[in-house]
């Protein structure tokens, strides 16, 4: 009995773990975003071929419900301001699964981004695959996109900065000091950070 404890143990573990769609293992630095499309929470379909004058993008992965994603909210509102009108727009998307997170559901996303006044695209990824190519695991979890003749490559990946609960204690601004560098002509010099936030809320098998 005590041999067949363990083993029964990690059947457990396994179907639990396996009862979840992991994400795969996600862009590198240098690698070419594959287009997508999905739906804003206007109805209508966005994709990052649709802006021709784009420059490149700031993607966040994002959610309604995380306390990190709400404490970073103003930040990214922040970031769209500031480099949209260079070129670099936010483009926020919702990878969580409304049944494991209702708080994310259409809907609310709806809602939220109405009252937020959000002046970027807040896309639902509902089948989640657009996560997974990503390679994002929280939110939020940030990728720069840079143009390369008609599509776009990920020049940056992580954290908006070093402090994911108040603004004012930021000393580092990861995203914004690559975004200098990139906007430059030049290789971001760090490239790649620690997303911090919650874990995205993926669909049972």
């Amino acid at each position: 009995m005590k041999k067949l404890l363990p083993f029964l143990a990690s059947l457990l573990l396994l179907a639990v773990l396996s009862s979840y769609t992991r994400p795969l293992a996600g862009y590198q630095i240098g690698d070419k975003a594959a287009d997508f499309k999905l739906k804003n929470v206007d109805g209508k379909m966005v994709s990052l071929a649709g802006n021709k004058a784009a420059k490149g993008y700031i993607v966040v992965f994002t959610c309604n419900t995380c306390p990190y994603a709400k404490a970073y909210e103003q930040r990214i509102m922040d970031l769209h301001t500031k480099y949209a009108a260079q070129g670099y727009p936010v483009v926020a998307i919702n990878p969580n699964d409304p049944a494991v997170a209702p708080g994310d559901a259409f809907a609310e996303m709806q809602k939220r981004a109405k009252d937020k006044k959000y002046a970027f695209p807040y896309l639902q990824d509902e089948t989640q695959e657009v996560a997974r190519q990503f390679g994002a695991t929280r939110t939020p979890h940030l990728y720069v996109l840079t143009r390369q003749g008609s599509g776009f490559v990920v020049s940056y990946i992580g954290a908006i900065d070093d402090n994911s609960e108040d603004a004012k204690l930021v000393k580092t601004k990861y995203l914004e000091n690559a975004m200098t560098e990139i906007m430059a002509g030049k290789p971001a010099s760090v490239n790649s950070t620690k997303a911090v936030g919650c874990t995205i809320k993926w669909k049972k098998a």
